[in-house]
This record gives structure tokens, C-alpha cells and sequence, in this order.
């Protein structure tokens, strides 16, 4: 690892012998809190979907988009955050307390390097709350039980999944554990999913494959229609699911003319 923080001295352990995708992600968004398996895993990817540069960024991108849109003009003051990965420029806390000091966010990732910096995610604002939660997406229970502590289940809850569903293959049924947050937040909650695609470029699925073969979880990119259908049940906010770039675009953002191999939406809970 390239930061200055020492995990045994933290008393984290870690596996540092194989990738991890929060690692690996840190790697493409040019972070320093990475391993050598995950910076030649990320180099890999590269090599073979070299548009996963400007996709993470793109994901990065559409995340302030979306909670500003949700802060400024849906109303939303909480925020479930899963697959939180190492903290990086305008996290979610961050954007949202920008535009109402007020809001309350509560992080979910089960990687020890994201725990390493839970003190960043957790600098919140006078007004607001932030927490964070050690814990696997699959643990759904769990995250609902200890976001209860932070968040108000009875009012509308934003439930942010990006970069996260790929990681859990269709053996374990993402669609089920996206419904199961679903049915504990109130109407007028939202969802919001960023996913790789497999529909738009081979290169991806080639990349996914090869690290698949070394990552410490396999992940998974899907199409269009199977990111889709996560929506389910939910009223689309407008462009509907897209490539990420083309999500409510603002001016001033870099343009990018090309496909991006990754699906965004943003879906409110009638």
C-alpha cells in the first residue's frame, strides 16, 4: 500500500495476495490506498478495456449529479450508501451537506481499507449525521438494523448501490436484496444504481474475465435490460437508464462523445 496509514498498527487485517475491487477502483481513480496485486490487476483492465478510465470517472461524475438532483430538487436529506469504496472527491456526505447541512448519511462496505478511512466519510457537517457500517451487501438485515440508528425509516430514504452490483454474481439474486431495501424504506424513497455494461463493448467482458481469474469475487457486467429490471416497481426519474455520461449532464463537465460501457438510473419508490 502507497498511503501513509499502517493497517497492522490499525489492527485491520488483510488479504493483499489477491485484488480487491475497492482497491483496484481506487487504482483507476488515481488513489494511493492500493496493493501491488491490485495495481497489476488494474493495469490488466486497462490493458484490455482501456475506457475503464474514463468510466469510473463518468461513475464518479453521475454520483454527484444524482445527489445533488436528489438534495436540491426531490427533497431528500438521508442517504444509504452500499459499496461505499476509499473516499474520493465529492463523496456523498459531501455533496449532499453542500446543499442541505442538514442531511444524514450512512456508508455500507465490508473492504478494511475503506474502514481504514472511515473518519473521512464520517466528517459531517454540524447539522447532519454521517455513520459507517462494516458490512457486506448480501447482509441486508444487518446494514437495515445498524442505518436504523442513523436514519429514519419512516421518512424517504435514497438507497445508492453504485459500483457494487456487479460484485454480487446472479447465484446470490441481486435483484432479491435490491428488493429487500426497497420494502424498508417508505414511497418516496429513491434508488440509485450505476452497473458496467456488457452490451456495449466486448472489451469489458473480456476484462471481467481475465480478472475474474485473480480477483478476490468474481464480478459481473450486465445489459441494459438486466439493469433495467433492478428498477422494477419504481418510476424512473428522466433520461431513465443510460449510459452514465448522458445522465442529466451539466455544463462544465468534460464532454465525452463515446459509448461508456456502464448504466446509471435514478428510480422513485411510488
Amino acid at each position: 500500500m502507497t498511503s501513509g496509514q499502517d493497517p497492522a498498527a490499525e489492527g485491520v487485517s488483510l488479504d493483499t495476495s489477491r485484488p480487491h475491487i475497492a482497491r483496484v477502483y481506487d487504482y483507476w481513480l488515481g488513489g494511493k490506498d492500493n496493493f501491488a496485486a491490485d495495481r497489476a490487476a488494474a493495469e490488466q483492465v486497462i490493458a484490455t478495456f482501456p475506457d475503464v478510465l474514463v468510466s469510473v470517472r463518468a461513475q464518479r461524475a453521475f454520483l454527484g449529479r444524482a445527489v445533488h438532483y436528489l438534495v436540491t430538487e426531490a427533497g431528500i436529506r438521508q442517504f444509504l450508501d452500499i459499496g461505499t469504496g476509499l473516499p474520493s472527491g465529492n463523496n456523498t456526505h459531501e455533496v449532499a451537506q453542500r446543499a442541505a447541512p442538514e442531511s444524514r448519511i450512512v456508508y455500507v462496505d465490508n473492504d478494511p481499507i475503506v474502514l481504514l478511512h472511515a473518519r473521512t466519510l464520517l466528517a459531517s457537517s454540524q447539522q447532519g449525521a454521517t455513520s459507517y457500517i462494516d458490512a457486506d451487501l448480501r447482509d441486508t438485515g444487518n446494514i437495515l438494523q445498524h442505518a436504523a440508528e442513523v436514519l429514519d425509516f419512516s421518512k424517504p430514504v435514497a438507497i445508492m448501490l453504485l459500483g457494487v452490483l456487479h460484485c454480487v454474481p446472479d447465484a446470490d439474486d441481486p435483484a432479491a436484496l435490491v428488493t429487500r431495501l426497497l420494502a424498508a424504506v417508505p414511497a418516496g424513497s429513491y434508488l440509485v444504481i450505476a452497473h458496467p455494461a456488457s452490451d456495449v463493448t466486448e472489451d469489458i467482458n473480456k476484462s471481467m474475465r481475465n480478472y475474474n481469474q485473480q480477483g478476490a469475487a468474481p464480478v459481473t457486467a450486465r445489459t441494459h435490460a438486466q439493469v433495467s429490471r433492478f428498477f422494477d416497481g419504481l418510476e424512473l426519474e428522466e433520461p431513465g437508464v443510460v449510459q452514465l455520461h448522458r445522465w442529466r449532464a451539466v455544463t462544465g463537465e468534460p464532454p465525452i462523445s463515446r459509448e461508456l460501457a456502464n448504466y446509471g438510473g435514478v428510480g422513485r419508490k411510488p
